[in-house]
C-alpha cells in the first residue's frame, strides 16, 4: 500500500501533466488560454488539492481498510473539500471532474495491496456511497458551476429542494450518478469501475510513457480517448452528432502520427475546436485519471 503523501503527489503530477500536454485540441494547455481561465489556473488547482487527496487517502486507510462496507470513506466530502479549496484560489471550474475521478482512485489506492486491486475497490467505494456523499457532490457541482452536470428531471442539482429530495428518497451518490450515466461519461465511469480510464486511457499512457516524451504520451493518450469516446461535455452543449464527428476527426489525426504533416493538422484541429467552442473537457478529466493510474502502477508494482 502506498503512503497517502505519495498518492497526493501522484494526483498533483497527473493534473499538471494533463494540462501541460500541448497542443491538446480544444483544451487549455501551455500554449492556449481561454478568456475565462488560463494555463496557470490548472497548475494552481493541482497544487492546492494535493492536501485534500492526502486527507482522503488517510480517511480510507484508517476507516475502511478491512471493512466489508466502505460507506465511511466519505467520497463526496473530499470532492467537496477539493472544490472548495480550489475556489479559494481560482474562480473557475478547473478540476471538478478530475476530483470526481481522483478522490476515489486515491482512496482505492490507499487500501489496495497492489495495483490490480484498485479497480474493484473503486467499484465498491462508489457502490457504498451514502446520501451525504450525494449532497456533498451536489454542493461541489454548484460551487464549481459545472455547465450541464447534474441537470436532470429527477434530483436536478439546481433545484432548491434537491437536498431534501435526496434525503427523502434515500438517494446515494452512486444512485444520482447512475441516473446521469446514459449521457454523462464521468457518471458512467464512476458507476462502472471506470472502463474507459482503465481499458483505454491508462494502458495507452502506460505504454507511451516508455516510448515517447511525457508531452507526446499525454497528447496521444488524450487523442486516443477522444477518438474512442465522444466527449459528453461537447455532446451536452452541441449534440451527440457533433461530438461523434469530433471523435472521428481525432481518430483520423491519430492515424497521421508518423506523417510529417501531423503537427500541422494537429494545430489546425486545436484551432478549429477552440474557435468553435468545442472543449473536450471530459476527455481531459479521463486523461488526468489515466496518468494517475500509470504513476500508481509504477509505484505499487
Amino acid at each position: 500500500m502506498l503512503e497517502p503523501e505519495v498518492i497526493a503527489k501522484i494526483s498533483s503530477i497527473s493534473s499538471a501533466l494533463e494540462v501541460s500536454g500541448y497542443p491538446k485540441p480544444g483544451n487549455v494547455h501551455r500554449t492556449r488560454n481561454f478568456p475565462d481561465m488560463v494555463f496557470e489556473d490548472f497548475l494552481i488547482s493541482g497544487i492546492v488539492t494535493g492536501d485534500i487527496i492526502r486527507k482522503a487517502a488517510i480517511q480510507a486507510s484508517l476507516n475502511i481498510k478491512g471493512e466489508t462496507n466502505y460507506c465511511n470513506a466519505e467520497v463526496g466530502k473530499y470532492i467537496l473539500e477539493a472544490v472548495n479549496e480550489t475556489d479559494k484560489w481560482i474562480k473557475n471550474n478547473t478540476n471538478l471532474g478530475i476530483m470526481m475521478m481522483e478522490v476515489p482512485i486515491a482512496q482505492a489506492a490507499a487500501i489496495s495491496n497492489n495495483f490490480s486491486e484498485i479497480r474493484d475497490n473503486i467499484g465498491k467505494l462508489l457502490k457504498d456511497t451514502t446520501v451525504e456523499d450525494a449532497i456533498n457532490l451536489y454542493d461541489a457541482i454548484n460551487i464549481a458551476d459545472a455547465g450541464g452536470m447534474g441537470d436532470q428531471e429527477d434530483y436536478d442539482v439546481q433545484s432548491e429542494n434537491a437536498k431534501e429530495e435526496l434525503r427523502e428518497n434515500n438517494q446515494t451518490m452512486y444512485d444520482v450518478l447512475d441516473i446521469s450515466a446514459s449521457w454523462d461519461q464521468l457518471a458512467f465511469e464512476l458507476t462502472n469501475k471506470m472502463p474507459k480510464t482503465f481499458e483505454v486511457g491508462f494502458p495507452t499512457f502506460n505504454k507511451l510513457i516508455k516510448e515517447e516524451s511525457i508531452n507526446n504520451a499525454t497528447l496521444l493518450t488524450f487523442l486516443t480517448i477522444l477518438s474512442e469516446v465522444p466527449d459528453t461535455l461537447i455532446s451536452r452543449k452541441y449534440g451527440k452528432e457533433q461530438a461523434e464527428k469530433i471523435s472521428e476527426n481525432a481518430k483520423t489525426l491519430l492515424g497521421e502520427y508518423e506523417e510529417e504533416y501531423f503537427e500541422k493538422d494537429l494545430i489546425y484541429f486545436d484551432n478549429y475546436l477552440f474557435e468553435n467552442g468545442f472543449n473536450p473537457g471530459t476527455t481531459a478529466d479521463l486523461t488526468a485519471a489515466s496518468i494517475m493510474l500509470s504513476y500508481l502502477k509504477e509505484e505499487m508494482d
